[in-house]
């Protein structure tokens, strides 16, 4: 593979971009940069490549907003400092700013930063890695319990990790707030990268197909 032949075929998506897509959705852009965003949904999804959430929700621009960290984790809250907490804040934003109605937690089969939670972090993933994904280690522990397949414990982890994430929401004092008055909803969900499969949270906790 020839040097650049990546950003080359990223530029070649841009200009089929312009050429179809843009001349179809001109005033709708120029709309939301009038306007501004005013998304109703905050989705908070894995980085993974294979799991776009506007794919998925076949959603087109201004109508979510996105947030993708390794195996979708929301932090539980913490006092405010001078760290980084690049998830917190999008969190913010959505909440406080944008007032979001939704926020939707989603989880996916095959996720890599959950099986690093039962395998350990790669060798070459030392630096970051490993501490981000220790916020998930009570859903590892859960996996853990209820199970001894491997199989099954990945994806009870997966599962486990929407849920970690979700309670972990309601720990930020803003959406708590927002819960209570009705202004707000969470939602969990799991996709199923073989199969298409969109999964909803139940308030059995059981995943069912949407």
């Amino acid at each position: 593979m020839s040097e650049g032949y990546e950003m080359d075929q990223l530029v070649d998506g841009y200009r089929r971009f312009r050429a179809t897509s843009w001349p179809e959705r001109k005033a709708l852009f120029e709309k939301l940069a009038a306007r501004g965003q005013r998304p109703q949904t905050l989705v908070i999804a894995c980085s993974d490549s294979r799991v776009d959430p506007s794919m998925i929700f076949d959603a087109g621009p201004g109508e979510l907003f996105v947030v993708r960290n390794v195996a979708n984790i929301v932090p539980p809250y913490s006092t405010p400092d001078h760290h980084h907490h690049g998830t917190s804040a999008a969190i913010e934003f959505a909440v406080r700013v944008l007032e979001v109605s939704e926020i939707v937690v989603m989880g996916h089969a095959l996720c890599g930063g959950a099986g690093a939670l039962i395998d350990g972090a790669p060798d070459a993933a030392q630096d970051f890695l490993p501490d981000w994904i220790r916020i998930a280690t009570p859903a590892r522990d859960i996996a853990l319990q209820l199970s001894q397949d491997p199989e099954e414990q990945r994806r009870i982890l997966e599962h486990q990790c929407v849920k970690l994430s979700l309670r972990n929401l309601e720990t930020f004092p803003w959406v708590r707030e927002r819960l209570d008055d009705g202004k707000l909803v969470l939602h969990g969900a799991y996709f199923a990268v073989a199969t298409g499969v969109l999964e909803m949270l139940n308030k059995d906790g059981t995943f069912r197909p949407a």
